[in-house]
């Protein structure tokens, strides 16, 4: 079992003796998406720690959107409750990278692409996204390559 795998289990059942409503419910989530999509396809596998924190980070995301649709709805206790487990989500996966450092990251891959102008959005994006891996939202790095690639 994966090391990561292994953690969210000990913290779930941590949770539980603790009687923590959100974080056992969070992780219990969690850890059924890590399940579905080591059986999805042709053929059952075991989810490296990359392939967990993907996972992970795919859920966070899910949480942050609802959160955003529950404000604009105003329901704010549904809300609340999607940023609560978001937070516990939050502490499995990598630092977020500061904008800082996501300039410089979209510089550089512009820089390495020879990219002009914003019709080579994608070729930026391709470049830039495996150095990120998971450090910074696909649309929060998608708008810094259109805004660099607009103002150079």
């Amino acid at each position: 079992m994966p090391e990561l795998k292994a953690r969210l289990h000990a913290d779930m059942n941590a949770a539980m003796k603790a009687r923590d409503e959100v974080t056992t419910a969070t992780l219990r989530m969690a850890l059924t998406a890590i399940t579905t999509e080591e059986v999805a396809g042709k053929q059952a596998r075991e989810l490296s720690d990359d392939d967990v924190l993907r996972v992970l980070g795919r859920e966070a995301k899910k949480r942050r959107e609802a959160a955003e649709a529950f404000d604009a709805a105003h329901r704010t206790v549904l809300a609340d409750r999607e940023r609560a487990e978001h937070a516990v989500l939050d502490a499995y996966l990598p630092a977020q990278l500061r904008d800082d450092e996501l300039v410089d990251i979209v510089r550089a891959a512009i820089a390495q692409t020879g990219a002009s102008g914003p019709q080579q959005v994608g070729a930026v994006m391709k470049a830039a996204t495996p150095v990120v891996a998971g450090r910074a939202d696909g649309r929060r790095v998608s708008d810094e390559v259109r805004r660099q690639l607009s103002a150079g």
